[in-house]
């Protein structure tokens, strides 16, 4: 399946088919990756679920029955229902794009709905997704489906657990390797595996080094930044010096900064993938002592903010190097930490 913003688009009559073609081009570019990859697989399913459902394709404008078909369908454990949404959901499942016959998550259900939405806001057509009946249908199903979040991570990878992790790194190539990936991981905000593999050398600005031991680590593309407003994150101490012990150790100086190892222990010349970087936690997690699942890549992103709570450290500054857009978001980390642990309760001291 093509990229779904490749779709003609329905514009004015005015419109060259260059300027068509050169407007599908800007979304297609002015569009994170991920993104584009959500909307394909979103568009791929719901396209599925009106063949299943209706035996028609999608229409555009989608009409506003089919949208409020579609989240009722989206609303229910189907389980112990019958009909058409079940047989519907039985080919979806058999077509390996539903899991099971139990009602969605709410926020799966948001997320595709606001990738329909896109298209429509693409295509320059008018959406059935604000019609007052459909808003009210979301809102309802939202709250008759709301359950609690599973963490992205089972346990955050607090100071402790990196500390032991580290242990576990030598002075090996990949031994090298890992131990600044999880430090540069960890101390720069809680990276997204994605941001790391995504560094080349040309993001470390070394130019404070020799003086303050610091580097300033540029991000070109993050889930809430783009290249024009690329942030430089600081990584001081230890972190900064895992960083420059690997680029000089492996010789980098222009290409990805992290890459896989040869079992000779030489770094290749290809850049490490983000799931490259998920079994880097997993072994060291491993060799640290601890289940290989007792934290995902996530944890590194967890544990920053756990980190930081446990700390005492102001909300704003730990999202200063998060990045995160929402304090409401970031503040679930702190109130996950165990209350007794808060630096708040022993203000006057033992």
């Amino acid at each position: 399946m093509t990229r779904p913003v490749s779709t003609p688009l329905a514009l004015p009559a005015s419109l060259s088919e260059a300027d068509e073609a050169a407007l599908a081009d800007l979304f297609r570019r002015g569009t994170p990756e991920n993104t584009l990859r959500a909307w394909e697989r979103d568009l791929a399913y719901i396209a599925a679920w009106k063949q299943a459902r209706f035996g028609a394709a999608l229409a555009w404008p989608e009409e506003e029955q089919v949208v409020l078909r579609f989240v009722l369908d989206h609303s229910i454990d189907l389980e112990a229902e019958g009909g058409q949404a079940r047989r519907a959901a039985e080919v979806l499942i058999a077509a390996g794009l539903r899991r099971s016959l139990g009602c969605p998550a709410p926020a799966t259900l948001d997320r595709r709905v606001a990738s329909w939405r896109a298209f429509h806001r693409m295509k320059n057509l008018p959406s059935p997704f604000e019609a007052p009946l459909i808003r009210q249908a979301r809102g309802k199903a939202r709250r008759a489906a709301a359950r609690e979040p599973n963490p992205k991570s089972p346990h955050p990878i607090t100071r402790e657990v990196l500390e032991a992790m580290l242990k576990s790194c030598d002075d090996s190539h990949r031994g090298t390797r890992d131990r600044a990936v999880l430090m540069l991981g960890w101390a720069s905000g809680g990276r997204r595996r994605s941001e790391i593999a995504g560094l080349n050398c040309d993001d470390i600005d070394a130019r404070e080094f020799a003086a303050k031991g610091l580097l300033r680590i540029r991000l070109l593309r993050t889930k809430t930044t783009g290249p024009e407003r690329a942030p430089r994150l600081p990584l001081k101490g230890r972190a900064a010096r895992a960083v420059m012990g690997w680029m000089r150790l492996a010789e980098l100086e222009a290409g990805p900064l992290f890459r896989p190892i040869s079992l000779a222990d030489r770094p290749l010349p290809r850049r490490i993938t983000a799931d490259g970087i998920r079994r880097i936690i997993r072994h060291r997690l491993e060799l640290a002592g601890y289940p290989a699942d007792f934290a995902t890549a996530h944890g590194l992103r967890s544990g920053f903010l756990t980190q930081a709570a446990l700390d005492g450290a102001p909300l704003a500054a730990a999202m200063q190097l998060s990045l995160h857009r929402s304090a409401i978001q970031a503040q679930r980390y702190y109130a996950d930490v165990e209350i007794a642990e808060n630096p708040a309760a022993n203000l006057l001291g033992d």
